[in-house]
């Protein structure tokens, strides 16, 4: 099989699934997250085809993203079939992409290759592009910008966390600012700590404003 070939139909195949979806989980956010797990897994000595072909394919059966997961699922098992992936790679990449989430947690990774997916995808979802994609998939879904009445959820369950509609504000707490400690690799934690901090000066920025201070 050659690689290069694969993973340019793959691209192809991503981008015209997902160029018009309007949650922050678009072609865009997927092709940042490929550069980003380039760059970790050259770092962390990660196998390249598996973590860029998870990094393509790992929201093409988010929730989030599709309404029939199961079928979403099928769909990509005959993508790899199509396009000779051999059977051990396409159940490396498809536990990677179905492991990742998360309301998944850290707990179910079994590779250095899921490792450095995740915390691609997790650096995407903070820093400035984080708190971009935060007010897009707020927006998406009809919830408020901020409301001081209502308190951040800290210990919800994997159901709550996925049924619940709160506010863009507390989306911060309830998952963003925790996900610089749950970065799998060295190099995530690194890149994660300057948007991290980024994140806490934006917040403190947005009260002072909220507040009408000069």
């Amino acid at each position: 099989m050659n690689q290069k070939p694969v993973i340019q139909n793959t691209k192809e195949f991503v981008r015209a699934k997902l160029e018009q979806e309007g949650t922050g989980h678009d072609w865009w956010h997927i092709a940042r997250v490929v550069e980003m797990t380039k760059t970790i897994a050259e770092d962390e000595e990660a196998n390249p085809f598996i973590s860029i072909m998870a990094a393509l394919l790992h929201d093409l059966i988010d929730d989030k993203v599709v309404v029939d997961k199961e079928e979403a699922l099928h769909e990509v098992i005959n993508w790899l079939s199509s396009q000779q992936v051999n059977g051990h790679d396409q159940v490396h990449i498809l536990n990677i992409i179905q492991t990742i989430s998360f309301k998944d947690g850290n707990n179910h990774l079994t590779s250095l290759e899921a490792q450095v997916v995740q915390d691609a995808d997790r650096l995407d979802a903070i820093g400035a592009i984080g708190i971009a994609r935060c007010f897009t998939f707020a927006g998406s879904k009809g919830n408020l910008i901020h409301d001081p009445h209502v308190e951040p959820e800290l210990n919800m369950s994997q159901e709550q966390y996925r049924e619940k509609n709160g506010t863009a504000i507390n989306h911060f707490y309830e998952k963003l600012l925790k996900l610089k400690e749950l970065m799998n690799t060295s190099t995530g934690y690194k890149l994660a700590e300057k948007r991290h901090q980024f994140m806490e000066q934006y917040l403190e920025q947005f009260y002072g404003e909220w507040k009408g201070k000069r």
